[in-house]
């Protein structure tokens, strides 16, 4: 198997995605195309423990900054995206992997693989951890402005995901809004809770933010502005919580005593809600395996959206939508009747 990675995307890079990347070759006995500048690329390969290591250079004379917007991701032909991702396009690479600007990422992958038969607008989705297991939030920021239709898509992509590949029956699909109430939220969320009310899809109601991470919901719908705001807040109140306890901890000496006792359980905790330890999130909807990691991806983060990738394609993810939107395309008929 060969995983394309963006050795150029990321606030760390090259650095961190070499490092990760060679990690992942070695924990999971796959080949790594980096894409980027072949001369720097190479020169931070080759500070690096590589035995066992397989690693292959692809050059790309571009790199497409975090800050720029659609003009740059026409214009920059030899970009790093834009040859990771034609590496999947022409059969080169199972999937791409890349912690660069998402826009360009989402844009870039729509324009050369296409989307699945039936699919409107690819979703980012991502599964974070709940008191009750995982819960699927898709988008999470590939669509900003949204149509009704295109929740209800991410309904029916999140319900086959769970369905298929996490093995959950009859997956729970909350709508995110500003209150559990029927009548609350904006013109956007009232008209796709009566098109999800309509369907044969377990639609539970809204959920609010609150509910992200109690489980009430196996999946979490919602535009990808929201689902994004949403996902960057509970990150960083996460890193602010246990930056907050660390400091007061470190201020009394019994306290210290007692983070010495719970730290191997402190330390289960916080994996358990790291997003490093998740890797990136899924573009689900497009006709090719992409993942797209947190900009500021250490190389763990790295290793492990590399590792999801190879876990996409072994399940043959997108071949499964893709199969089964078939199946479900009555409920986009029902609802968009």
């Amino acid at each position: 198997m060969k995983v394309a990675v963006d050795a150029m995307g990321g606030d760390f890079a090259p650095r961190a995605i070499v490092e990760g990347a060679v990690q992942a070759s070695q924990e999971h006995k796959i080949e790594v195309l980096l894409v980027g500048d072949e001369k720097v690329v190479k020169r931070e390969f080759e500070r690096l423990n590589k035995s066992k290591a397989k690693i292959t250079f692809i050059n790309a004379s571009e790199a497409i900054g975090m800050g720029e917007g659609i003009l740059s991701f026409r214009k920059k032909q030899r970009s790093s995206i834009r040859i990771g991702t034609q590496l999947v396009k022409e059969g080169d690479a199972d999937a791409f992997v890349s912690n660069g600007n998402t826009g360009a990422i989402v844009y870039i992958s729509k324009k050369i693989l296409g989307a699945l038969k039936g699919v409107e607008k690819p979703a980012l989705s991502l599964l974070v951890p709940t008191l009750e297991g995982l819960t699927l939030l898709i988008d999470v920021g590939a669509n900003v402005n949204c149509r009704p239709s295109h929740l209800v898509q991410f309904s029916v992509m999140g319900h086959i995901f769970m369905e298929n590949v996490m093995g959950l029956k009859n997956p729970k699909i909350g709508l995110m809004s500003i209150g559990e109430e029927d009548s609350k939220g904006n013109e956007l969320t009232r008209e796709v809770f009566e098109k999800l009310q309509a369907s044969t899809l377990n639609f539970i109601g809204n959920v609010e933010g609150k509910d992200t991470y109690t489980g009430k919901a196996d999946i979490i719908v919602s535009d990808g502005f929201t689902g994004n705001v949403a996902l960057k807040v509970s990150e960083g109140v996460v890193e602010t919580i246990f930056y907050m306890a660390r400091n007061e901890i470190m201020k009394n000496i019994f306290a210290k005593v007692g983070l010495f006792l719970m730290k191997r359980n402190l330390r289960k905790l916080y994996k358990k809600v790291d997003y490093t330890e998740y890797g990136g999130a899924q573009l689900l909807g497009i006709n090719g395996v992409c993942i797209i990691g947190h900009g500021r991806s250490n190389p763990t983060a790295v290793k492990n959206a590399i590792g999801l990738a190879k876990d996409f394609v072994v399940n043959k993810v997108q071949e499964k939508i893709q199969n089964e939107i078939a199946n479900l395309s009555h409920i986009l008929g029902e609802v968009e009747a």
